[in-house]
């Protein structure tokens, strides 16, 4: 399942690594959303993307963007992860996989011949609109940011 440009984000409401409910269309008209699905809190690619992620914040913050990042991870192992590293973005725990299934991002995995359910790290960029203009799936994480950061100030800022 891929999404065609320009057409409207499927909304979700999950709760932040606070505890308070978030829903995509609390951004709706006022920001620009980079939306990444990442497969698990404290691992070495999930880390180090979250640590671009966090290295940038400021350039997405300067084009009118906020990072949102889902994993089934539970609120409390989000708190961790974000306390560990210094995060300043949201974490949302969508431990029911119910938007990674509305993005199309819960898939059989296969990993030294186990197979298993889990995400596909991907990236949707959203504008203020609510439609996605771009999304990568299949995410290898070198680069990825700096990748994300142009496209946003290409054709948002």
């Amino acid at each position: 399942m891929n999404f065609t440009t320009e057409e409207t984000a499927p909304d979700f409401t999950l709760p932040t690594h606070t505890g308070e409910r978030r829903s995509l269309s609390d951004f709706k008209g006022k920001k620009n959303i980079v939306l990444y699905f990442y497969p698990k809190d404290m691992t070495p690619g999930c880390t180090t993307q979250a640590c671009d992620f966090r290295d940038q914040e400021k350039s997405f913050d300067d084009s009118d963007t906020v990072i949102l990042g889902i994993s089934p991870d539970p609120i409390e192992k989000h708190q961790k992860f974000i306390e560990k590293y210094g995060l300043p973005f949201e974490l949302l725990a969508d431990t029911d996989h119910e938007a990674a299934e509305a993005y199309g991002v819960w898939k059989l995995k296969k990993t030294f011949g186990k197979e298993y359910m889990g995400i596909e790290r991907s990236t949707f960029v959203i504008n203020k609109a609510g439609k996605i203009m771009k999304e990568w799936r299949g995410v290898r994480v070198k680069g990825h940011v700096e990748e994300t950061l142009n496209f946003v100030k290409e054709n948002l800022s």
